[in-house]
């Protein structure tokens, strides 16, 4: 792998081309296609740069939800199973603080704008 430039350096400098210089030039159509893959670049550089804490954060919450160790897969899996069969509910200690964590995250990486996720950030 090569040090220099970072996925995310070569992420947002592609960012930055199109929406400074290929947007201005565009209409119509092809002025939203280049919108749309300038926004999925954002989504590519906000996980490159907080995707490895959050997930991180997310299975840390989960083994000790569970009390138990795995991949992050595994244990959202295990999540789900305790929740379907009833062994877990809002009432568990720590589920609706997990659940609220986990979604908090991940919006602000997919849509960090959202007016939404600013109110919930505020409580």
């Amino acid at each position: 792998m090569m040090d220099q430039p970072s996925a995310l350096e070569i992420v947002s400098a592609v960012r930055e081309f199109i929406e400074k210089r290929v947007m201005p030039k565009l209409e119509g159509h092809d002025a939203f296609h280049a919108r749309v893959a300038a926004n999925a670049l954002g989504i590519v550089a906000r996980e490159l740069e907080h995707g490895p804490r959050a997930t991180e954060d997310e299975r840390a919450r989960l083994r000790a939800l569970l009390g138990v160790d795995g991949t992050l897969e595994e244990l959202n899996r295990l999540l789900c199973e305790r929740i379907g069969a009833g062994a877990l509910t809002l009432e568990t200690p720590g589920l609706a603080e997990h659940l609220r964590a986990t979604t908090l995250a991940k919006v602000a990486i997919d849509q960090p704008s959202y007016s939404g996720l600013r109110a919930a950030l505020k409580d």
